[in-house]
């Protein structure tokens, strides 16, 4: 049976994905944002902010389906790095990496 379209169906690796936008040259490395933060607790399932909520993993692309980062649709670069997919397509400045294991 052939993949779906867009690529197999997948799960995120289990664990805390902190967020960041890119630093300056004179500053901080990232800075954080903690409102994007979010833990991969099963299969298809994240909590963030407190909120329990599920996400689509096709190919590359992650869609936060429900919950607190609904609507949020992330491109895994590899494993355990991601960047946020801006309105346009292209990937944004926002980067989120697993930052530790469940």
């Amino acid at each position: 049976m052939p993949p779906p379209p867009g690529g197999a169906i997948a799960t995120l690796p289990l664990g805390t994905y902190t967020c960041e936008m890119p630093g300056d040259a004179g500053g901080a490395v990232g800075k954080p944002v903690p409102d994007h933060e979010f833990r991969i607790v099963n299969a298809s399932s994240y909590k963030a902010g407190g909120i329990r909520g599920s996400y689509l993993f096709v190919g590359d692309r992650v869609t936060m389906t429900g919950g607190k980062l609904k609507g949020l649709k992330l491109h895994r670069i590899s494993t355990g790095f991601l960047r946020k997919i801006e309105d346009n397509g292209a990937d944004g400045d926002l980067r989120c990496v697993r930052s530790s294991r469940n």
